[in-house]
């Protein structure tokens, strides 16, 4: 495993800053946005794609300071009920993928999406509970009608493109949490897999390393962000998991998001990292900043000393008992 980051959090820099910052960190890795929610100031499939010069300068740039991209990234939502976000989110996938295969970049990540409630909707609508029996037809149509049909399409685009998508699981879209990728990829196809962020399973208060161990089983975990949280106890108490109010509210939330270390200790960290080595993950540990008590500088910073001290190095253990 090699530690990286994720670049949209240096959206306002050039990437050749960004790449220089990035090397003199010590990093090995990066993970490059290029459109949905997370922008594409650092790279932009399209014209990448149209453009072999350009594309050859783009690489490059990686190439020679020895930085290889563990993922490209264009999160969004390609079954939204507006025709338009849809089809730009959709574009912007479609690019990316075929831009990973020019590269050789095996990742691409995104989220699942998410439907509205009919055809006739203008906006996302997700489920959380199953009665009155609305939502369960509701839940039941999103997946049959939309969510199937979409991602099936799509496992036969990657594969003929020779790229995986790691789908993040993330409240507000179809997958969310591990069963609900499982199902995603048991109806669709293998070149489906996660983007594995701790950070949204200890918000939504599942046990990240029991999640790991369970895709570890189908071979299912293809990228992981190294991202935490923070749970307030007493507002969660009060009021649960399931937070409307802003991010930037940080005292009133139930959780706030942070840099590794800093919402749960070294020993579970160390599990983390244990438990993906256990199961063969040899990708990135891609660090993703949402820290509103830190800046970029010092949270990357923090996250990268933590996780320096805690990364168990490939082969650093060598089992004689095997």
């Amino acid at each position: 495993m090699k530690l990286g980051v994720f670049t949209a959090l240096f959206s306002e820099k050039k990437l050749e800053e960004v790449l220089d910052y990035i090397q003199d960190k010590g990093l090995e890795n990066v993970e490059i946005g290029t459109g949905g929610y997370v922008g594409d100031s650092h790279c932009k499939p399209a014209d990448l794609l149209n453009d072999e010069v350009k594309l050859k300068k783009f690489k490059d740039t990686f190439d020679s300071r020895g930085i290889q991209i563990s993922a490209l990234s264009c999160h969004g939502n390609p079954l939204h009920p507006n025709k338009n976000i849809a089809t730009q989110h959709h574009r912007a996938f479609k690019d990316t993928v075929r831009l990973a295969s020019k590269l050789g970049v095996k990742n691409v990540i995104t989220f699942s999406g998410c439907p509205g409630e009919s055809d006739y909707s203008l906006h996302p609508v997700w489920i959380t509970c199953p009665w009155p029996r609305d939502f369960s037809d509701v839940l039941n149509w999103q997946w049959k009608e939309k969510i199937i049909p979409y991602w099936k399409e799509q496992n036969t685009f990657l594969n003929e493109n020779n790229v995986k998508v790691a789908i993040e699981p993330h409240p507000g879209f179809a997958v969310y949490n591990t069963e609900t990728l499982l199902r995603l990829r048991k109806e669709c196809g293998n070149q489906i897999g996660v983007n594995f962020d701790p950070s949204h399973y200890f918000w939504q208060g599942m046990d990240p390393i029991a999640c790991i161990k369970e895709l570890g089983k189908e071979d299912a975990l293809y990228h992981f962000h190294a991202k935490d949280t923070k749970i307030d106890h007493q507002n969660n108490s009060l009021n649960g998991v399931l937070d409307t109010k802003s991010y930037s509210d940080l005292t009133s939330r139930s959780w706030i998001f942070r840099t590794v270390g800093f919402g749960h200790g070294e020993d579970t960290w160390r599990e983390i990292i244990s438990v993906l080595q256990s199961i063969g993950y040899d990708g990135a540990i891609s660090i993703e900043h949402e820290d509103g008590l830190m800046s970029v500088e010092e949270g990357l910073e923090k996250a990268i000393s933590f996780l320096q001290n805690n990364l168990i190095k490939e082969g650093a253990a060598e089992m004689w008992w095997v």
